[in-house]
């Protein structure tokens, strides 16, 4: 009874910071965007309480006792079915109840044995596909999950993570030396570029590119303790769908022909993600879609898709249960000849 009372005021303090200018708007869009579905969305994106955290064990400085601990408190193994492209060498643990480790503390010299993570982040960083030796670029880098990710999934020849907002990069450079070992550091480069300046720096560099672009975080935007600056984001929200643009374009340049281009957002609108990848498809004539429909059938036992309308193009949305996303993926190929 206690424990059901404490639940309860913890949620109602929770409901207290909820920005209402910020759900307003996300209901008139999203209603119409998603339909039925966006009643359930809601709910789960307001409740906190209901989230889930995956764990992604550090192959660098693997923690049995702790996998045989999850395996205890009934934790399972994440894509239990056969990916197209998965690497033995990624564990991802996650449970269907809402439950929470701590946090590891940042000590210099000292490697952390785990990541707490949006399952659907791994995604993006599994649909790269990455392969041993293969010269990558994360583009928009910081904080730096998704580079700790692509270092559990293979050893590339060279590692490019950029993010041009230096408060931003400090955090990324302290996440890598919490996760990477030090011979390997010395493949990763750190740099701190407008990414949409990318491409003429470094043309046709790059095997793989991943772009998790700046975008609406539907997340944490709903939490805006500030509604002055929740309106002012939600005013030039219409803008960001031409930075990513100019993003992907960049990261088309620094592609070589032949390779993979990943494009992903944490937020459920269509115009940061469907309209931008269809208008580049549009206008690139060198850019392919690669059709992406598979990683959705092998994932469904752990998450929920909403339609896309496109064969490149996955859209998770958080539900009971599987309150994973929003995370949308998108995956493209350069083609050799024009």
């Amino acid at each position: 009874m206690m424990l059901s009372r404490l639940k309860a005021k913890s949620e109602r303090k929770l409901a207290k910071q909820i920005c209402k200018v910020v759900l307003d708007h996300f209901e008139k869009q999203y209603s119409k965007e998603l339909g039925d579905a966006w009643s359930t969305v809601r709910d789960i994106l307001t409740s906190p309480s209901c989230w889930q955290h995956a764990v992604l064990l550090n192959r660098f400085n693997y923690p049995f006792e702790l996998e045989k601990d999850l395996h205890f408190k009934g934790y399972h193994t994440l894509f239990q079915g056969s990916l197209p492209y998965y690497p033995k060498s990624v564990k991802c643990y996650l449970s269907r109840i809402p439950h929470r480790l701590p946090s590891e503390r940042h000590q210099i010299g000292s490697l952390k044995k785990y990541y707490l993570l949006n399952a659907a982040s791994l995604l993006p960083v599994l649909a790269l596909e990455l392969r041993d030796g293969e010269k990558v670029l994360d583009l928009c880098a910081a904080p730096g999950g998704k580079s700790v990710a692509l270092l559990q999934c293979a050893y590339p020849g060279y590692l490019h993570c950029n993010d041009s907002d230096s408060l931003r990069l400090r955090w990324l450079r302290q996440t890598l030396e919490s996760f990477i070992p030090q011979p390997l550091v010395n493949v990763i480069k750190v740099s701190e570029l407008d990414g949409r300046e990318m491409g003429d720096a470094q043309p046709e560099m790059f095997d793989k590119v991943l772009v998790d672009a700046p975008c609406s975080n539907d997340r944490s935007w709903l939490f805006s303790s500030d509604s002055q600056k929740a309106a002012s984001r939600i005013s030039q929200r219409r803008k960001l769908p031409v930075l990513q643009k100019e993003l992907l374009r960049s990261a088309i340049k620094a592609l070589r022909p032949g390779g993979l281009l990943v494009y992903s957002t944490c937020t459920l609108s269509k115009a940061e993600n469907q309209d931008v990848v269809s208008d580049i498809l549009n206008s690139c004539s060198d850019i392919m879609p690669v059709d992406i429909k598979e990683m959705a059938r092998t994932c469904s036992q752990d998450f929920t898709f909403a339609p896309t309308g496109q064969e490149c193009g996955l859209l998770v949305i958080p539900e009971k249960g599987k309150a994973w996303g929003p995370m949308y993926v998108a995956k493209l190929k350069k083609s050799w000849t024009v």
